[in-house]
């Protein structure tokens, strides 16, 4: 989805370009005045509008000198600064207002110095001050209605990921719930019934009486129900994750996030609680990542080090007392001189890994994006 979106983009930006050129070409053909360098700089003006999304500043600057050069050589009319018009506009919709007023100011300056000075031509330049300062402040007003869009779409998502929450929250207590009742109800009741019927079986030999049949089959089929109520009490108590990494990473590219996943050394069970903290770590980075680095590409390395049966550092399941290493990374739009503020989802990953006793480090990258890396040991058993 977003390549179809950046490829409509470009186009649009040559469609752009195109239009502009061709209008400017057209006006400049009626002049009989015009040259071959008149056409070559109205063209190449209008083609740096193709860029504008990627180089705003420069494509602003490019405008700004072709157009100028063309005002001082040829003196044309008003549709000549349209490129600039277009660079200003760009310029100040992605926050370079200075810039942008600075670069309408220049072209304005060259076309009132070189125009003959008369009524008309002030009129003239009047008039293009004013679509200058209408293409400043559209670009602002565009900026900040795109800042609203992204900031009611992040509401809606934090708002969507709060119900979820809180939706598993109450699960996860109705499940408390309901194991205390079991606990507080049938364990007493089926640990009477077992008791007693252990004494009546104890009874019935100390007396040299036969057991009936029946006696021993209650005392059978309580024990055993008494384990079976122990296990469901801890299916019930249990918070262990819904899936593994890998399915996060499946989910993750369902939903149009394009993540890579490597795993590297011998993969093996881990304990329950690295497995967890594992789990939510790449849950929250993943997440982090679809909200915040927008089309991206997200590498996700999960390593499992070495496991060595013969080290005398191993533990009786015969792994190493090594350490599980995660990592994810994106290429998205963090930026290292602006480090982001930790919310509740850092703040989360960092007690985890930390009651762990392993190690964090969550920050925007040198070259750009965001990068996640987690540390945690596997002392314990599993």
């Amino acid at each position: 989805m977003s390549g179809r979106q950046v490829d409509r983009g470009r186009l649009a930006d040559v469609v752009l370009a195109a239009v502009v050129g061709a209008l400017g070409t057209a006006v400049a053909a009626f002049d009989d005045d015009t040259t071959a360098l008149d056409l070559v700089l109205v063209v190449l003006a209008s083609a740096a509008l193709a860029f504008h999304r990627a180089a705003p500043r420069a494509v602003l600057a490019a405008a700004t000198v072709l157009g100028t050069a063309y005002v001082v050589h040829a003196h044309p009319g008003p549709l000549s600064a349209l490129p600039v018009l277009g660079a200003v506009h760009t310029a100040a919709r992605v926050g370079h207002r200075g810039v942008a007023a600075a670069g309408g100011a220049v072209f304005l300056a060259g076309y009132v110095a070189t125009g003959p000075g008369t009524q008309h031509a002030a009129e003239r330049a009047g008039l293009l001050a004013g679509w200058f300062l209408c293409a400043v402040v559209t670009g602002l007003a565009d900026r900040n209605w795109q800042a609203y869009l992204r900031q009611t779409e992040q509401r809606a998502l934090e708002a969507e990921r709060t119900r979820e929450e809180a939706a598993l929250r109450r699960a996860g207590e109705e499940r408390l719930r309901i194991a205390r009742e079991l606990h507080d109800s049938l364990t007493h009741s089926i640990s009477i019934v077992k008791l007693q019927a252990g004494v009546a079986v104890h009874l019935a030999r100390k007396r040299g009486n036969e057991v009936p049949p029946a006696l021993l089959a209650i005392q059978e089929a309580s024990g055993e129900a008494m384990r079976e109520l122990r296990s469901a009490l801890q299916v019930l108590r249990a918070d262990e994750p819904a899936g593994t990494p890998a399915l996060l990473v499946e989910r993750a590219r369902a939903a149009g996030l394009a993540v890579e996943l490597t795993v590297t050394g011998d993969e093996r069970p881990l304990p329950r609680a690295v497995d967890r903290a594992a789990y939510r770590i790449v849950q929250e980075a993943l997440t982090n990542a679809a909200r915040h680095a927008g089309p991206a590409k997200v590498r996700v390395r999960i390593d499992y080090g070495t496991r060595n049966t013969t080290d005398h550092t191993t533990d009786h399941t015969g792994d190493r007392m090594g350490e599980l290493t995660i990592g994810v990374d994106d290429d998205g739009a963090a930026d290292p001189d602006r480090p982001p503020v930790p919310g509740t989802g850092l703040t989360g990953m960092h007690e985890r890994v930390s009651a762990l006793g392993g190690t964090l480090r969550a920050a925007p990258r040198a070259e750009g994006g965001f990068s996640v890396r987690a540390r945690l040991p596997l002392g314990d058993t599993v």
